[in-house]
């Protein structure tokens, strides 16, 4: 008698133990440019299916796969936003923490936006000038060293460029955006540059950092502006001299309040950043923790919600919300891999989309 009660108090236990693990909420946390598109996702499964509403945090990319990849207790995210791809040392630190099992999925293209007031005059720049506006050390004027940016004013960088003050609100450290921006202006431009990539060639370890120099002004000219890309855009209509940096939905959704620059002549507009010819482009993510989808079983109906034709596609819902849609064999490859839940590898986060 003693052993059936113990037995079935251990089971009562396990059965609750198991209840405390699963959940019928998703968790899911990161990229402030994903966000507003996974927030229309989560509202939909909500409206339409026995699930709550999954509960969507804006974290910035970095701070989103910092907590995912903290562990695969179900006290950590389900689901994580991207603006940019998962980093090998972020994989890594997946793996030693036991998420070992994740899936990578590409919902779309975006480009950066350098924002300004709509009631301001249209604004042309070049990535060149766009680096040495941001950049916390540029050439000096006999180009032969480095120094501290001098800049205050666009005429200074360049005599065709208006005289209005250098302000830029743009993304904090821990952004995707931010990463891409990084990646795209100022590596970009410097690796191309001698004065960045000779100074220390009798120094391997000092000439590899400089080929990939990503040092942002620190002395008020950029100024880091959370993860709450509409408070950048609220800023730059009380402040006209001023740019924002931000996906291009918060441009499109804004287009009443914000203008897009042109950068190195090209508009961005959805045909010029799904066709490459706008500059500063990039995909957008989300990575899925396998591992809890069998203790949060709206994981799966979530992911076929959110990489259907419905939301994704040319004519989806997200479409309408500034996400640009992948060309068709592109999306329907990547609609099939995240449907076998194909695991992410240190190559696969190496190739480009």
């Amino acid at each position: 008698m003693l052993f059936k009660k113990t037995t079935l108090s251990l089971l009562a236990i396990a059965v609750l133990s198991v209840a405390v693990e699963a959940r019928d909420q998703i968790k899911i946390v990161g990229s402030s440019t994903v966000y507003p598109f996974a927030s229309s996702v989560a509202e939909e499964l909500g409206a339409t299916s026995k699930f709550p509403t999954p509960v969507v945090e804006s974290t910035g990319s970095g701070g989103g796969l910092k907590l995912f990849c903290a562990g695969d207790g179900m006290n950590t995210p389900d689901i994580t936003n991207a603006s940019r791809r998962m980093k090998a040392k972020e994989f890594n630190l997946c793996n030693k923490n036991g998420v070992t099992d994740i899936t990578e999925a590409v919902i779309g293209y975006d480009g950066i936006a350098f924002a300004q007031a709509k009631s301001n005059k249209p604004f042309s720049v070049t990535k060149k000038q766009l680096l040495l506006a941001v950049a916390a050390e540029v050439p000096s004027k006999d180009g032969k060293s480095l120094v501290a940016n001098p800049y205050t004013k666009w005429s200074e960088i360049d005599s065709t460029l208006p005289k209005r003050e250098i302000i830029i609100y743009g993304p904090p450290k821990s952004s995707g955006t931010r990463d891409a921006f990084e990646d795209m202006i100022l590596k970009g431009q410097t690796k191309k540059m001698e004065v960045y990539t000779s100074l220390y060639k009798a120094d391997k370890v000092k000439n590899k950092a400089y080929k990939k120099y990503k040092k942002i002004r620190t002395d008020g000219v950029y100024v880091p502006s959370g993860e709450n890309d509409n408070l950048i855009v609220s800023k730059l209509n009380k402040n006209r001299a001023a740019f924002g940096i931000f996906g291009y939905s918060f441009l499109a959704e804004n287009e009443d309040k914000v203008q897009g620059a042109k950068v190195d002549g090209i508009t961005p507009s959805p045909h010029n950043i799904s066709s490459g010819k706008y500059p500063i482009s990039r995909s957008l993510f989300f990575y899925i923790k396998n591992s809890h989808a069998s203790k949060v079983p709206a994981m799966d109906k979530y992911v076929e919600l959110f990489m259907s034709e419905g939301m994704i596609g040319e004519d989806g819902i997200l479409g309408e919300m500034g996400l640009i849609a992948l060309p068709d064999s592109l999306r329907n490859y990547i609609k099939t891999s995240v449907q076998k839940r194909e695991k992410v590898t240190l190559e696969s986060i190496s190739k480009k989309h």
